[in-house]
């Protein structure tokens, strides 16, 4: 049982719409613009991305990785969505995790963005599109964000749009099939105790 769980699990993940970017969960229809847009930007996300499966990019993942997304939603652990552009493409995702009820009412944020679209502002714009529905919709307080010391784009990203650095987690996860060090930061909720 979620403790301050505000989303029932018949409930629906909303569509988000921002300023010239989509976000929604993805479907299977999915499959075959997300597997181009990966493949192409492959080693653009490497240095920043765990090592991919070998069969990472095969129909058969994909459905696995969305019963994997049904499961997490459903149990109120995860909520992944895929970033459309102003033109419908598929240009990115990004994915709540780890969600922590209880006393702590957080969550982890990762996203990751197809090289073509990259440097032009559309992660802040999914970002902006994302935080209410992590504040307002599933009622948490906090939102974290890891990054690289050296992924320079990130940083600019989270200070961009707010977080603040809180400190560094020595070998905080597998990148590039490296434990890696990560800088820590989050974005708070507000003041206002409810």
């Amino acid at each position: 049982m979620a403790f301050f769980r505000t989303l029932s699990v018949a409930d629906t993940v909303p569509t988000l719409v921002g300023d010239g970017v989509t976000l929604r969960t993805p479907q299977m229809g999915d499959h075959q613009a997300w597997s181009e847009l990966r493949t192409i930007s492959r080693d653009f996300l490497r240095p920043w991305e765990p090592i991919w499966p070998s069969d990472d990019l095969t129909r058969n993942a994909f459905r696995r990785r969305l019963k994997r997304y049904a499961r997490e939603m459903e149990q109120d652990q995860a909520y992944p969505f895929f970033i459309f552009g102003p033109d419908g493409a598929l240009v990115g995702g990004v994915t709540l995790s780890q969600v922590r009820r209880g006393v702590a009412q957080s969550c982890c944020v990762g996203y990751w963005m197809g090289q073509p679209y990259a440097g032009r502002g559309l992660m802040s714009k999914a970002m902006r599109a994302l935080t209410p529905f992590v504040f307002d919709g599933l009622k948490l307080r906090r939102l974290e964000a890891a990054c690289l010391p050296r992924n320079v784009a990130s940083i600019r990203l989270l200070e961009k749009i707010g977080f603040e650095r809180e400190g560094c987690a020595r070998q905080y996860l597998c990148i590039d099939g490296i434990w890696q060090d990560h800088l820590l930061y989050a974005l708070l909720r507000g003041p206002r105790l409810v």
